[in-house]
């Protein structure tokens, strides 16, 4: 293929199978005629992973390790490595052996028939119920809500383009929705169905409040993606309704008090005795503190934004197009 791939691996407490990941990745990219960049992650192992991982550097010159000085989580992680990456695809994996190096070419091959962003499909897990339940639940609210199709989306096993990361920036849990925040820039999205080995050395790094951090993060996802830059369409989307709801209630409350005061055989409405008006108040209130929330949040992202790129340029063409300081050949 004479392709130059970096390998983005963050690893916490995997000493025994790092040395069999890196044989096979070795080995698959020798097959296929592929120029390799590992870049292994110690995320705050309290094992002899850093002693293993600089052990590989040492028997192989493509090989690169970075040390956390504590555990920063995997969007770090992914981040440091990301940093350093100099292929013209990235490629990440998890370290435990259950994702196979074998699976690279289909990578390659999918991106090269027009992706820019290819996701490992598991469609069989080898994992216990109750982090497969969840797992498919929310990647069902994650294609929803962000119109990002994929069975997914917390499959480890990913390859980039590497302008990718020139335009999204991880932080927190946004390593899982590196493909979401692509899309939302305009580069293509695909995936492919991979084979999921059983784990066979250490233990699962995630628990139950990974689930929970997981919706967290959707929400704000679909935020950063949908509204960042017409936040007043959210806010004030609430704020209408509820100003809305509230002048109409006022409005009826105020009309059957005239007809009462004007008919006399109806019996007079005391306002301050009604419980609906003070919910129409309510809701005015709501309404108008949501609309001025809109507008100072407009206020601020139009000058946040005002000297930043809000888009993104696939190729130009043309001498023209040129940029300003560009030297004449």
């Amino acid at each position: 293929m004479n392709r130059s791939v970096s390998f983005v691996i963050p690893a916490m407490d995997e000493e025994i199978s790092l040395p069999e990941l890196h044989s096979r990745i070795i080995r698959t990219c020798e097959e296929e005629s592929i120029e390799p960049q590992l870049i292994f992650v110690d995320d705050g192992s309290t094992d002899t992973t850093w002693s293993v991982m600089r052990a590989l550097c040492s028997v192989n010159s493509n090989t690169e390790a970075i040390r956390f000085r504590r555990n920063f989580g995997k969007a770090a992680a992914l981040a440091a490595g990301f940093s350093r990456c100099r292929g013209e695809l990235v490629v990440t994996m998890d370290a435990d052996l259950q994702d196979d190096p074998k699976e690279i070419p289909r990578f390659i091959e999918k991106i090269d028939s027009g992706f820019d962003v290819v996701s490992g499909w598991k469609r069989v897990r080898h994992d216990p119920w109750h982090k497969v339940l969840p797992s498919r639940v929310f990647n069902w609210l994650v294609s929803r809500l962000t119109g990002v199709h994929l069975h997914d989306h917390n499959c480890g096993f990913k390859t980039y383009r590497r302008e990718i990361f020139d335009e999204v920036q991880l932080y927190g849990e946004r390593h899982r929705f590196v493909p979401v925040l692509a899309s939302s820039h305009g580069w293509r999205v695909g995936e492919i169905e991979v084979e999921h080995h059983a784990r066979e050395h250490g233990r699962s790094k995630y628990g139950v409040s990974r689930i929970l951090k997981g919706f967290l993060d959707l929400i704000t996802i679909y935020l950063l993606t949908s509204f960042s830059s017409r936040p007043l369409h959210l806010i004030g989307g609430f704020g209408m309704f509820f100003f809305g709801v509230g002048g109409i209630g006022i409005t009826y409350l105020s009309l059957m008090w005239c007809v009462t005061r004007m008919v006399e055989k109806l019996e007079a409405i005391h306002l301050h005795e009604t419980a609906i008006f003070y919910y129409c108040i309510l809701a005015l209130l709501l309404g108008s503190q949501f609309l001025l929330a809109g507008l100072l949040a407009e206020l601020f992202v139009s000058r946040t934004r005002s000297a930043e790129q809000g888009y993104s340029i696939s190729e130009t063409s043309g001498d023209g197009l040129k940029e300003k300081n560009h030297e004449p050949e």
